[in-house]
């Protein structure tokens, strides 16, 4: 993401730290379910302090280096939170939330963004440059889901080593384009992607930039792997489909602070930056976080495969071709938010009943 995105500053959550004491109480008490809910909750500010920091020192960077460190920190909480239900060994439900983030932030996020901006104004307004080299970028990635996916259903003999090889190929590929893409959007063509701006000084010294962000990082790995410890019986306890958990919840938690801010900014009525947010966070899933967790995987010797399940290379291509087509003129509205809302009421509604 550009500077300015990681640098805005989102509404306030600090209040539901609250919430970090009291899940290490109840996870030390044997609460799962409460440690489960808490532990959730508890993600949501620290994800955001992440994001404030990460902004601190991205303003000391200047532009190229600032965006170079938000496209590495953009999506932490959701990797370690990752990296955790891998060496669990739910790597089914690592998949889901990878799926539930991308179609999260290209549905319901830049829908209720252009909701929110739309009652203010009639017609609202983005380069469709930019728009179009994260759209190119995520019909890539959804190519990079479809093949595996139908080399497996088409060729019932492919083992799970070739499902290793294959993966590995495709992780590594998509992180070279992304790579690329970052280096078009960051240096050779940053025209296409500046958007209007004030001076920005940073807020705090260097040195809390640096204390909040390793600390928050830290309480985001004991709260993630309190929160995957207490997923099953939370999940039996609550009678909650762990697909759903995956696509659904886990993605709306990690990134709450940051849906927050690309609202905000649609309703100020910097919709550029909002498909920033929404569309580039997505491609950076995509692109990176997923490949680079194939990669973790077989560090943790608990390997991650590239194959989806077909619902769920379904709903991101579904997901891809609406926005694509949105966002081709470079204008939206409050209806076309609303589509973008109910197109992901209808996939949520259907994860609840995917049999995991």
């Amino acid at each position: 993401m550009s500077r300015l995105v990681a640098a805005a500053r989102r509404p306030s959550l600090l209040w539901l730290l609250v919430f970090v004491p009291i899940s290490i109480v109840a996870d030390l008490t044997g609460h799962q379910t409460t440690t489960f809910v808490t532990a959730a909750l508890a993600v949501v500010p620290l994800a955001g302090l992440i994001g404030e920091a990460t902004s601190e020192i991205a303003v000391r960077l200047g532009p190229r280096a600032g965006g170079l460190l938000n496209a590495t920190f953009g999506n932490l909480t959701e990797l370690i939170v990752a990296v955790f239900l891998i060496e669990s060994g739910d790597v089914a439900i690592v998949k889901a939330s990878l799926i539930g983030s991308i179609v999260g932030n290209l549905l319901f996020v830049l829908g209720l963004s252009f909701v929110a901006g739309g009652i203010r104004q009639k017609e609202m307004t983005f380069s469709a440059q930019a728009a179009s080299v994260h759209s190119s970028s995520m019909v890539l990635a959804v190519a990079a889901l479809v093949v595996p996916a139908i080399l497996v259903l088409s060729t019932p003999t492919v083992g799970q080593s070739e499902k290793e090889v294959v993966s590995v190929v495709v992780a590594g590929v998509l992180i070279v384009l992304y790579l690329a893409a970052l280096a078009f959007m960051q240096v050779t063509h940053a025209h296409l992607f500046r958007t209007p701006e004030q001076d920005e000084a940073p807020s705090w010294p260097m040195w809390l930039a640096v204390a909040v962000l390793a600390g928050a990082a830290a309480l985001v790995a004991v709260e993630s792997e309190m929160l995957v410890g207490a997923l099953h019986p939370a999940i039996a306890a609550l009678h909650v489909p762990a697909v759903f958990v995956g696509l659904i919840l886990i993605p709306i938690i990690g990134n709450a602070a940051e849906h927050a801010s690309a609202v905000l900014f649609a309703v100020k009525r910097r919709v550029d930056v909002t498909l920033e947010i929404a569309v580039g966070s997505s491609t950076q899933v995509a692109m990176l976080i997923a490949p680079l967790l194939v990669f973790i995987s077989l560090v943790l010797a608990k390997p991650m495969d590239f194959v989806f399940t077909p619902f769920e290379v379904a709903i991101v291509g579904v997901a891809t071709v609406i926005v694509v087509v949105i966002s081709l003129d470079g204008r939206s509205n409050w209806l076309e938010g609303l589509q973008l809302v109910g197109a992901y009421a209808v996939i949520g509604i259907s994860a609840y009943f995917v049999s995991g």
